[in-house]
């Protein structure tokens, strides 16, 4: 973790309502490992406190960038910064997603801008696999075009349906998955990642491995579908983190332990947990 004194190298919009940000950070750039955040002091909004938690979308040896949206007046107070200008940032922060398991197929869910959390594990990741992109509509559908850039194969439902599937994006996820099982009781190419026989009533989904990033009934939902089927889903937790460096407890989940429970900070345990950890609370 470096606190870094950077400057705004770039700022313009990116998709829709959404904009993106890069910031010179040569000191937290090359360490930086997909699913982890920054945390950022905002430039003329002096009266918050509080630095703002931001996820990483790209990083290299000289700089890291995120995708933003103005929703409220810290992120308004960030639109108006300029090329040039001075900025404070925290990073890398927090624990971040794992690779793959050998042999697996990676299936990466995300909604909103969840995709800028995903988009260094679409690009390190070894093998290439699936992505499922949700959104209320078609301009909450952010880089289609990046990710198939390095080869993976996009699927998008949108909730009013003006862009691919109508639904949310656990509906393309399942329409997904049904498709494969399609494929391995019709007697399929074998191209599909199922293993199992005719003998089964339900194909083992062995091979692959989820990596979910989005609001917390999302990411619920795909939790809930990977502990059903047997399959290890990695979830990058949806809290207010405030501090971001787990010293103040804002953004505590439950999380299982073998003689019960315990809390789990997401801003240094996290924000990535498995599935299985975790305990959701009504």
């Amino acid at each position: 973790m470096k606190q870094e004194n950077s400057t705004i190298l770039e700022h313009r919009l990116f998709h829709g309502d959404y904009r993106l940000l890069k910031f010179s950070a040569p000191s937290i750039g090359p360490h930086v490992q997909p699913g982890q955040f920054v945390h950022l002091k905002i430039p003329r909004f002096e009266h918050a406190v509080l630095r703002r938690p931001f996820s990483i979308f790209k990083a290299d040896t000289e700089s890291v960038s995120i995708l933003y949206k103005a929703v409220g007046r810290g992120t308004a107070a960030l639109a108006t910064v300029v090329e040039g200008e001075p900025v404070s940032l925290i990073g890398p922060l927090g624990t971040g997603f794992p690779m793959a398991g050998n042999g697996k197929i990676p299936l990466l869910v995300a909604g909103g801008y969840g995709n800028a959390a995903l988009y260094l594990q679409a690009a390190k990741l070894p093998v290439k696999g699936v992505a499922f992109f949700g959104g209320r509509t078609a301009d909450d559908i952010l880089c289609v075009d990046e990710f198939k850039a390095l080869g993976w194969d996009v699927h998008i439902a949108t909730d009013d349906g003006s862009l691919g599937q109508k639904g949310f994006v656990t509906a393309a996820l399942d329409a997904w998955l049904e498709e494969q099982e399609a494929g391995i009781r019709g007697h399929g190419s074998g191209e599909n990642c199922f293993q199992g026989s005719e003998k089964n009533s339900k194909p083992q989904r062995s091979c692959l491995e989820l990596f979910a990033c989005g609001p917390n009934a999302m990411l619920k939902a795909v939790g809930d579908r990977a502990i059903q089927n047997g399959l290890t889903a990695w979830l990058s937790m949806d809290r207010n983190m405030a501090c971001g460096v787990g010293a103040c407890l804002t953004c505590v989940i439950k999380r299982k332990t073998a003689d019960g429970w315990e809390w789990a900070r997401c801003c240094k345990d996290g924000p990535v947990f498995n599935a299985e950890e975790i305990i959701w609370e009504d």
